[in-house]
């Protein structure tokens, strides 16, 4: 029988040095506090904690079932989160649970990051304390592109599929356990920039000095990324979330170029083999794209919280799925003004295709207390 090891909660904030009340920003978010730590609880000689899965399943998830539109008597709830990296799987898998041993959320997102691929495909990084991601060899002309190779998750991250399968019976589907992969345009923008960007301007030149050298490369992130939903659905991910961070930094007709062919083709690829796999799109600051987001042929599309969600309900169509798409500092207002803000949310989404979210990742410092506020109204909604 399959076994699993989970480091033990509070002997995990013990050995790294974590106090109570930072409980939200780790299971929220990572920095590289993580990745700096683990090394040394390692040297603590951690005793693991091993957990038999249970053998009996529950019905379909309930997010699973607002996405495909059938009868649901609330809107499921989860929370967006930070990224981060570790190539530990009890380290993944502990940290993917926080949230759902203290909170039980309607999904379970993978602790990972877009980025885990690109060292797999021949371009080498690293997180770097307080600049985030450094590409030691920005992408810049084709002969850059060649030596780009094809993802293979099974050869690559082999960690994630492992984390993948220990999840999806650690949480037997009482929640939906979610995947997730960056989209071409946002893996390109980061290798061809060197990492984070303000301005784009080197992804931008590209674009329009050498479009048919990011065009080669958009295709092997494409190719490479559908490899990746697919490793990851057959790994136990009941859902995969794609994230095109930095698409919304095109203009709408540069976004039909360079951005939304890709989208479709990952999408219609996982399709083929997987046609009942939910794909959600999350792109921040896309209200002038909305339109152009469901293009792309995903099952859900989430909101940020600068397109009022009754708008883009109307703007997206019934037929559809939305996610979202409460502004993460509400959580830094009374209760009252949490339950408020959640209300409207849900009232404008209206019945059913809607998943409750935030309409970004929640923000290191967030009062737990308003968390658990926030779990507590989603939950008493009925339709």
């Amino acid at each position: 029988m399959l076994k699993f090891y989970i480091v033990p909660y509070r002997l995990m904030f013990s050995c790294y040095g974590f106090t109570e009340s930072d409980r939200v920003a780790i299971m929220f978010s990572t920095n590289e506090a993580h990745l700096a730590y683990e090394s040394d609880c390692q040297k603590a000689n951690i005793r693991w904690t091993v957990v038999e899965p249970k053998a009996t399943a529950a019905a379909e998830p309930l997010l699973l079932n607002a996405v495909r539109g059938q009868d649901v008597e609330r809107p499921p709830v989860w929370l967006m989160r930070q990224a981060g990296r570790s190539e530990n799987v009890d380290l993944v898998v502990e940290i993917s649970l926080q949230p759902w041993k203290v909170f039980k959320p309607d999904g379970v997102i993978l602790f990972s990051d877009i980025l885990t691929p690109l060292s797999g495909m021949n371009i080498p990084f690293d997180i770097v304390k307080g600049k985030g991601p450094i590409i030691f060899d920005p992408i810049g002309t084709a002969a850059d592109v060649d030596k780009v190779r094809e993802f293979s998750p099974e050869e690559s991250v082999p960690y994630v599929g492992e984390a993948l399968t220990i999840l999806r019976g650690e949480v037997d589907n009482k929640a939906a356990v979610l995947g997730f992969v960056g989209a071409p345009f946002t893996l390109a923008s980061y290798v061809v920039e060197g990492g984070s960007s303000k301005n784009f301007t080197k992804i931008k030149k590209l674009a329009f000095s050498q479009p048919k050298v990011l065009h080669s490369l958009l295709q092997k992130f494409a190719t490479s990324m559908a490899k990746y939903v697919r490793y990851q659905a057959d790994n136990g991910a009941q859902a995969v979330q794609i994230f095109d961070s930095w698409a919304t930094e095109l203009s709408p007709v540069d976004f039909e170029e360079f951005s939304l062919p890709y989208l479709k083709q990952i999408v219609d690829s996982v399709k083929q083999t997987h046609p009942n796999l939910p794909l959600i799109l999350y792109a921040s600051g896309s209200g002038g794209l909305l339109e152009r987001l469901a293009l792309t042929g995903v099952d859900v599309v989430s909101l940020d919280w600068t397109v009022d969600m009754a708008e883009g309900r109307r703007r997206l169509g019934h037929d559809i799925a939305v996610q979202g798409n409460v502004d993460p500092g509400v959580l830094f207002g009374s209760k009252e003004f949490i339950t408020n803000r959640i209300n409207d949310t849900v009232n404008k989404a209206g019945k059913g295709k809607h998943i409750l979210n935030l309409g970004h990742g929640i923000k290191v410092g967030t009062p737990e207390e308003n968390v658990a506020h926030f779990f507590e109204v989603a939950k008493a909604i009925r339709y």
